[in-house]
C-alpha cells in the first residue's frame, strides 16, 4: 500500500502524525468498446457542440451550466480566487455517539497509520474511541477542499486500525419525492414476520459473499482465451486514445519550436543541446558539425538499409529451401 497524504490528527493539545492510506479499491468487471469485426478500441473526439469542430487541449476551459441552461465560463483567475486549503491537519471538532451518523453520509474510507513518533497518542486516542462507543468528527483538507470526516475504530487482522470515512454535505442528500402508504398492519402479520426475521438470524461474514457476475465474466473470458477466441491487431495499445493524442500534441510542440529556431528537425537533439549549453559558436563550425552529422546518419541509415535487405533475402532463401 502507498500513503496517499500526510498529516496529523489533533484533538486538544495532542497531536498524533500520521499517513493516509485508501482502505478500499474496486473490483468491478468493466469493458471496452471495441470494434466487433476486428476488435479495436473505440476513441472519442472532442468535438464543440455548436461548430462541430474538434477542440484541442490547450483551448478547453471549465464551465458551470446554470439552472436554466446558461454556460457561465471560468477561467484560471477566477478559479485561483476559490477558498482552498493546503492544510495538512485532521481537527477534531467533537466525539458523537456512533448512531448520530446516518450511514448515507459516509463517502470514501481511508486507514490511518501512525508514524513512529505518534504511536502513543495513537494507541490512546483508539482506546478512547473504542471505549467510549463514540466517532470523531473531524474537518479535513484532501485535494485542497475542506471535507467533514468521521474516525472510527476497525479490527482487522493486522490488528485495530482507526479509520477515517469523509462525508457528504446535507445538502447531497436526497429527499425521497414519494410517500410510502402501507395500510393496516396486523399483529399476526407482524408477529409472523419477527418469525421470519429470527429464522434467517445470524452473524455477517463478508466473505460468506462473492461477485457471482465478475466470477462468470473472468470464466466465459477464460474459455474464449482457451478456444483461441482473441483479438491481435498491430495497432493495439493498453494506452487510451487520449494518451496518444497528448504524444502528437507534445511532438508538434516540439517541431514547432523547432522550427521557430530555425533548426532542421534532423538535427541531432544531443548535438542541440550541447550548442545551448557551451553558448554561441562561429556559424561555419556549426555548420560543419551539422553536415557531419547528417553524413553519419546518412551512413548508419545505409548500414540499417543494407542489413535489412540482407536478413530479407535469407528468409526468402530458407523459405525457397523449406518449399
Amino acid at each position: 500500500m502507498r500513503a496517499i497524504w500526510k498529516g496529523a490528527v489533533s484533538f486538544g493539545l495532542v497531536s498524533v502524525p500520521v499517513k493516509l492510506y485508501s482502505a478500499t479499491e474496486s473490483h468491478d468487471v468493466s469493458f471496452r468498446q471495441v470494434h466487433a469485426k476486428d476488435g479495436g478500441r473505440i476513441r472519442y473526439q472532442r468535438l464543440c457542440s455548436l461548430d462541430g469542430e474538434e477542440v484541442a487541449y490547450s483551448e478547453i476551459a471549465k464551465g458551470y451550466e446554470t439552472e436554466d441552461g446558461e454556460m457561465v465560463v471560468l477561467t484560471d483567475d477566477d478559479l485561483a480566487d476559490l477558498p482552498v486549503t493546503s492544510s495538512r491537519e485532521i481537527a477534531v471538532e467533537k466525539f458523537v455517539p456512533s448512531d448520530q451518523i446516518d450511514p448515507l453520509l459516509l463517502e470514501k474510507s481511508y486507514y490511518l497509520e501512525p508514524e513512529k513518533t505518534g504511536a502513543k497518542p495513537y494507541a490512546l486516542l483508539r482506546e478512547a474511541l473504542r471505549e467510549s462507543d463514540r466517532v470523531a468528527v473531524v474537518t479535513v483538507a484532501l485535494r485542497q477542499r475542506t471535507t467533514t470526516a468521521v474516525l472510527r475504530v476497525r479490527e482487522t487482522d493486522a490488528g485495530d486500525v482507526i479509520v477515517l470515512q469523509t462525508m457528504m454535505w446535507p445538502d447531497e442528500i436526497r429527499t425521497p419525492d414519494f410517500s410510502v402508504e402501507t395500510g393496516e398492519v396486523k399483529d399476526a402479520e407482524v408477529q409472523m414476520a419477527r418469525m421470519l426475521v429470527e429464522t434467517l438470524a445470524g452473524d455477517f461474514h463478508a466473505e460468506d459473499f462473492s461477485d457471482d457476475y465478475a466470477e462468470a465474466v473472468e470464466a466465459v473470458v477464460k474459455a474464449k482465451i482457451e478456444g483461441g477466441e482473441v483479438q491481435r491487431t498491430e495497432t493495439s495499445t493498453k494506452t487510451s486514445g487520449e494518451v496518444v493524442d497528448l504524444l502528437a500534441a507534445l511532438q508538434r510542440s516540439v517541431d514547432a519550436a523547432k522550427a521557430s529556431r530555425g533548426e532542421d528537425d534532423s538535427t541531432d537533439a544531443s548535438e542541440d543541446s550541447a550548442d545551448d549549453g557551451a553558448g554561441a559558436k562561429p556559424t561555419a563550425r556549426k555548420s560543419t558539425t551539422k553536415k557531419a552529422a547528417t553524413k553519419k546518419t546518412a551512413a548508419k541509415k545505409a548500414a540499417a538499409k543494407k542489413t535489412a535487405t540482407k536478413s530479407t533475402s535469407k528468409k526468402s532463401t530458407t523459405k525457397k529451401a523449406a518449399s
